[in-house]
């Protein structure tokens, strides 16, 4: 099959995005497909051209890779014009690409389903919080925890939110869970059915899970079979409810807590998760027995059915 890797984008993840999109074609290729790999913007659609002539004098299909991270590449951007232009690709589509980027959006929405999620409120920048110590502030669209603080105190507070409102408009505040940071991807098998991968308990050597966290740093800790199976189970349920009330297609990624009652707690959704060395998805996807090329030669396929 021909497939085109976008990767890059113009947002603030794109050597991350980079950085997937290296692993995603060297998988593709193992899996024996012929692979294509190019950049993207909203003012550089060239590669779609491209696409669509490769398959145009080539019989065969083709799919589209996106493996964008950021608002505009996860966020409905990137889609928006694959969806103009009818072509076959990997992920949400653009109504629930903007949706999941919304990270207030998309809690309202799991409460709405009765999905549990941390207390929270949408700031702007001029304006101060209400919610109490001890608190997380991020961004309303970023990822890749660009720009989060963890917040316990009123002062701590005080001194993120002076630092990060100079650089956002808007600024989302969530009460803090205290208890393990763990994360289930959802992936559809061949029916198009969303199956919960296992849960990875995420032991971060900093205090949180940040960016050098995730994309940089060899002493991060990732645990399987931490849960007792009842626990496990619920989780998995919780993932894969997530991904069908937010209108997920082929793959996602759930970022939650598990509080000290054992009470999960629903943080955000991933609807392009990394695939560097470093990343989750695919890691619970080996656990489960799926490797990288299993992997990407399941979604392509998933993307040429629909």
């Amino acid at each position: 099959m021909k497939v085109m890797v976008l990767a890059g984008g113009p947002d603030r993840e794109r050597e991350v995005s980079l950085m997937s999109g290296e692993q995603v074609s060297a998988a593709l290729r193992e899996a024996g497909h012929e692979v294509i790999q190019r950049d993207l913007s909203p003012d550089d659609t060239a590669a779609l051209e491209e696409f669509a002539m490769w398959c145009t004098e080539s019989p065969g299909p083709g799919v589209v890779f996106p493996i964008f991270h950021g608002k505009w590449g996860e966020g409905g951007g990137a889609q928006q014009l694959l969806d103009q232009r009818g072509l076959p690709y990997v992920g949400c589509r653009e109504a629930a690409a903007r949706l999941c980027t919304d990270k207030t959006k998309t809690k309202q929405t799991l409460l709405d389903a009765g999905l549990p999620t941390p207390a929270f409120e949408l700031v702007n920048a001029d304006d101060q919080p209400t919610l109490d110590p001890p608190v997380v502030v991020k961004p309303n669209d970023d990822g890749s925890s660009i720009d989060l603080a963890i917040c316990h105190d009123a002062e701590s507070l005080d001194a993120a939110w002076a630092d990060l409102s100079s650089r956002n408009d808007v600024l989302l505040v969530e009460r803090f869970v205290r208890g393990k940071e763990i994360t289930v991807g959802v992936i559809e098998d061949e029916t198009g059915s969303p199956v919960a991968l296992p849960s990875i308990h995420i032991v971060p050597a900093t205090e949180f899970y940040d960016y050098e966290a995730k994309y940089i740093r060899d002493d991060t800790q990732y645990h399987f079979d931490t849960f007792a199976p009842e626990l496990e189970a619920k989780l998995g349920e919780i993932a894969v409810a997530a991904f069908k009330t937010l209108g997920c297609r082929h793959l996602s990624r759930i970022d939650m807590f598990v509080d000290e009652d054992d009470q999960p707690w629903v943080i955000e959704v991933n609807t392009l998760p990394g695939f560097t060395t470093h990343s989750l998805l695919p890691m619970g996807a080996a656990k489960q027995g799926t490797d990288m090329p299993g992997l990407v030669d399941r979604l392509v396929n998933l993307a040429v059915n629909g």
